[in-house]
């Protein structure tokens, strides 16, 4: 099975917002990490929003067949239009273990 790897950066306190609609769509759990955003005051301009520093990183491992479904409950949950101003994004990953019960092939 192919996987990807959803990283979502909301504001700090808006990872429920992120967990919940990730969920809706089929993702089973994430990690959380904290962070602090820096932007440069144009672009708080040109999105039309305040960048508040203190940022969380929700990261999620999806199989790539809801990967889209995904992305989508979070633009429309944790988007940039919500409180948690967030942004997500995909990258696909190679040699996921800990999922689905198998065990990489060791060579020989």
């Amino acid at each position: 099975m192919n996987y990807e790897m959803i990283f979502c950066v909301v504001n700090a306190g808006c990872t429920d917002d992120v967990m919940n609609a990730a969920r809706s769509a089929g993702c089973q759990g994430g990690t959380i990490l904290h962070g602090r955003g820096t932007a440069a005051k144009d672009a708080e301009e040109y999105f039309h929003i305040t960048i508040q520093p203190e940022k969380d990183i929700v990261m999620m491992i999806v199989p790539a067949d809801i990967r889209d479904n995904v992305l989508h409950a979070l633009y429309k949950d944790a988007g940039l239009s919500t409180r948690g101003q967030g942004i997500a994004f995909s990258v696909p990953l190679n040699g996921v273990v800990g999922i689905g019960g198998k065990a990489p092939k060791q060579e020989q």
